[in-house]
């Protein structure tokens, strides 16, 4: 099975969810309508709500809260895509000029902030406190995670266990609340929510991990922004810190010297990549997050061979193997 056949799968529910995305984005507020259209519609994967909408099949739930869930989780993501480009003063995002260079970084983290009330006031009318926590824990981790990224900014010291504590909260965490959320709503037992929770956090981390090696291997067209940006923006990843690691003395302090640079031009980054080529960073971390995605896809052993699990099984496969 394909990514696409696991999109098929759930055409009616996917639609019902980007209907549910535009009717809440409804707002007296003109600003709030466009900023959120723009992003909504500028080329995001849904990869969380489709994942959201697999697991409740997965689950057997036979309801239709699921299709608030997908939207909930979407709209959460989304709102920490506006915040994240004012804190890397991003010029793009999927190719198109980021909304922060569009509107400016004030309307994009306001935008934000109500992006992010907008989902809890979605998911409270479902009014399953177990759900709710899931989401709180979920984005207070975010939060966190966001924090702990810019403490570590231009950090050449970052150990890989700090980044990969990192990326779980930053990324993760939200796959994890996608594939956990279905669980709960369909009273699966104990054993198979904690499967769902583990195989969205597995997924997350791959992804991530996925994200790092294309900053420094995909065309800037297939990544919607500049290659290298991670490294021009201080984010010091799993590449890098592979790389940094077993480097001599005259590599780390290339090394450091581009990652604490203002601006970086084109021989000095072409120097880092060399030196994450020479030892690898790249295969590592794509090593690193194929076995993520093994782990990932055991956790799916819990249920029966059906089709909602080859397609989550797809979905996995899919995020290391895309170029975008």
């Amino acid at each position: 099975m394909r990514i696409q056949d696991a999109f098929n799968l759930t055409k009616e529910d996917i639609i019902k969810t980007e209907n549910l995305f535009k009717d809440n984005l409804v707002s007296d507020v003109y600003l709030i309508e466009k900023v959120g259209e723009y992003i909504l519609n500028s080329g995001g994967k849904r990869l969380r709500p489709l994942m959201l909408l697999l697991s409740s099949r997965l689950c057997g739930y036979r309801g239709s809260e699921h299709i608030k869930m997908a939207a909930v989780v979407e709209f959460i993501h989304t709102a920490t895509l506006l915040h994240d480009d004012v804190v890397d003063n991003a010029n793009l995002r999927r190719g198109k000029p980021s909304a922060n260079t569009v509107w400016g970084n004030g309307s994009s983290v306001l935008v934000g902030d109500y992006l992010l009330s907008k989902a809890f006031s979605i998911a409270v009318r479902n009014g399953d406190l177990r759900v709710m926590k899931v989401l709180a824990d979920a984005t207070t981790r975010m939060a966190e995670g966001e924090v702990a990224q810019l403490v570590k900014h231009s950090d050449t010291d970052i150990t890989e266990d700090e980044y990969l504590n990192v990326i779980t909260n930053k990324t993760a965490v939200l796959f994890s609340a996608s594939c956990r959320i279905p669980a709960i709503l369909s009273d699966a037992p104990p054993e198979k929510e904690k499967a769902m929770s583990d195989y969205g956090m597995e997924v997350g981390i791959a992804y991530q991990l996925t994200d790092d090696c294309l900053d420094y291997t995909s065309k800037d067209e297939d990544l919607g922004k500049p290659i290298g940006n991670d490294l021009k923006e201080g984010k010091v990843t799993l590449p890098f810190i592979k790389a940094y690691r077993e480097a001599s003395g005259k590599e780390k302090e290339i090394m450091r010297e581009a990652i604490e640079a203002d601006d970086i031009d084109g021989e000095t980054l072409s120097s880092v990549f060399g030196i994450i080529k020479k030892y690898r960073g790249i295969e590592y971390t794509t090593a690193l997050a194929g076995e993520r995605i093994e782990k990932a896809k055991k956790h799916l052993e819990v249920f029966g061979f059906d089709v909602e699990r080859a397609a989550l099984t797809a979905i996995a496969d899919h995020v290391t193997e895309r170029k975008n």
